[in-house]
């Protein structure tokens, strides 16, 4: 990697805008959130097959990798769209573009952006990434295990806060004929959603995407398994929504409260959120998973729901504890519009019964569940806490205990 004179053939140039772009309240939100006991960033992991950079049973080629980077990466400038406002900072622009999409609003912009701080605002600066950093090989691991492994190591490892925000790492030995591959991102640059389009854009930049859907919650799946049976949201500021609607103050009072009371009698699962984190991947054929979903009117995530909720039952009786009548979730739903953030997710509360015996009643309990509470969720958009700066810190205390959710 040393042997390159002059400027490197994957150098991405960055211009300096005259003002900078002000973080949305959902970005600034994950900033906060982010601390070293406390990593706010998400993984995308998947092997490679051969092609392109990827020889056959050979080595990656590095530079091959970061010029096709540093070209996506070129084509969406770094620049804020919006006027600025009087402390010479812009807002987010008010439209939003699909993640993959050329122009100012794609997220892949962030890509050569950091966050600093100016006077009290935390606001987006132009950075020339450095690709030989943020597209690197790491140590290779051993097999699916060892890739395991380092992903749940990576997920208590802070993101460099003075370069952009994300890494993109190829892992050698991940598979016997396939290196893999590991995006890591900031949650201030994107959710996981968009981060799944992002990843595309980055090495699949013929895939269409549509900005008027919602991201899909997980690539993998079909449409039709995502398609929810609530009415469109309209596109409006979530301040305007409360206005209009008195009953999502309530909604939204009964969430927050949530946070600070305790909803089930005391288990493991329960407490302090200790340091280390653990990753199992598991390879599902989704096409009779979502047949079986739909044909008892539920999703492929709801599926995945009462999967979780039965190992966490058993899993509670064999260890001897006490199994409550239901388990409350927390689940992300992708909000219908990003609005110029690289964040659009609600957050659903679910009470998860458990006792059930039998699979398909226990799924279609879930899937009734998770239909009302997901409209209620996207009617509320952010979730509460993430909205300001003060209720961020709260919420970042609160989140280094797990006592009123039993899952996330």
């Amino acid at each position: 990697m040393g042997g390159h004179r002059g400027p490197a053939p994957w150098r991405v140039r960055v211009r300096g805008p005259a003002t900078l772009e002000r973080l949305s309240a959902a970005d600034a939100s994950n900033v906060v959130l982010d601390a070293p006991d406390q990593v706010n960033a998400f993984l995308l992991a998947g092997l490679l097959a051969p092609g392109g950079w990827v020889p056959p049973g050979g080595v990656p080629d590095l530079d091959q990798l970061r010029a096709v980077v540093a070209e996506r990466i070129g084509d969406h400038p770094s620049g804020p769209t919006g006027p600025p406002s009087q402390d010479g900072a812009t807002d987010p622009p008010s439209t939003s573009t699909q993640p993959g999409s050329t122009g100012s609003t794609g997220p892949l912009r962030r890509f050569s952006q950091r966050v600093v701080r100016r006077r009290r605002q935390l606001v987006w600066e132009p950075c020339e990434p450095d690709l030989r950093w943020h597209v690197r090989a790491v140590a290779p691991v051993d097999g699916s295990v060892g890739m395991a492994q380092l992903c749940a190591a990576l997920m208590t490892q802070q993101v460099d806060p003075d370069r952009p925000l994300w890494e993109l790492l190829v892992v050698p030995g991940a598979a016997t004929d396939a290196p893999g591959l590991v995006l890591r991102v900031h949650h201030a640059v994107a959710d996981g959603a968009v981060g799944v389009q992002m990843l595309g854009a980055l090495l699949d930049p013929g895939r269409p995407v549509h900005a008027a859907q919602a991201p899909p919650v997980h690539a993998a799946q079909a449409p039709p398994v995502h398609a929810s049976q609530a009415p469109p949201v309209p596109a409006v500021p979530t301040r305007r929504r409360i206005r209009l609607r008195p009953d999502v103050w309530l909604t939204g009072l009964r969430r927050v409260t949530a946070v600070l009371r305790a909803t089930v009698p005391a288990t493991v699962l329960l407490g302090p959120i200790g340091p280390h984190r653990g990753v199992a991947f598991a390879e599902v054929d989704l096409a009779p998973l979502a047949r079986a979903a739909r044909g008892a009117g539920a999703t492929v995530n709801d599926a995945l729901l009462a999967a979780v909720c039965v190992a966490t039952e058993h899993a509670l009786a064999v260890a001897g504890q006490p199994v409550p009548p239901v388990l409350p979730a927390s689940v992300p739903v992708v909000l219908p519009d990003h609005r110029g953030s690289g964040n659009a997710v609600g957050v659903m509360l679910v009470d998860l019964p458990t006792g059930e015996q039998d699979p398909g009643r226990r799924l279609a309990a879930v899937a009734a569940r998770t239909s009302a509470a997901k409209a209620d969720a996207r009617a509320q958009g952010t979730f509460e806490l993430t909205r300001t700066r003060w209720g961020a810190r709260l919420f970042a205390r609160l989140a280094r205990r797990q006592h009123f959710v039993a899952l996330s």
